[in-house]
């Protein structure tokens, strides 16, 4: 019996350590077992806030396995970033996606779907699902 690949996940804030903190977290509510892999790519090459395109695409490709990448972004800019690198067309690899959803909940609701197996398509809806949360 073959097991179809998991979606990737990406984390892209404009702090490195936010990022991979936050991609800690997703993986170890997700917990139980194999989760789907997930990769940080906050600040810039340098160390410095902001975005980089260059870490973007490093950690694209790092986490893709063939079933799609779920980006996800804290800020403006971020956004604004990934969306000129899908536009672009050939710098993040096919089947990424921009997904809206609110960076700490909807990556750990991402996480959860992409290692119990959902494809693309579930793991931005229960991402999205994710600004319906509420706290009080």
């Amino acid at each position: 019996m073959s097991i179809e690949a998991p979606v990737g996940i990406v984390l892209v804030s404009h702090s490195g350590p936010v990022a991979v903190a936050v991609a800690a977290l997703a993986q170890g509510l997700a917990g139980g077992g194999a989760t789907a892999p997930v990769a940080a790519a906050g600040g810039t090459p340098d160390g410095g806030l902001g975005t980089s395109s260059e870490l973007i695409v490093a950690a694209a490709a790092e986490v893709d396995r063939g079933a799609g990448i779920a980006i996800l972004v804290d800020l403006g800019s971020a956004v604004l970033t990934v969306k000129s690198l899908l536009a672009e067309g050939d710098e993040l690899p096919a089947g990424a996606r921009l997904v809206d959803a609110p960076f700490v909940e909807g990556a750990v609701a991402a996480m959860v779907t992409a290692s119990a197996g959902g494809d693309l398509d579930a793991v931005a809806a229960a991402a999205a699902e994710a600004y319906q949360y509420r706290k009080e």
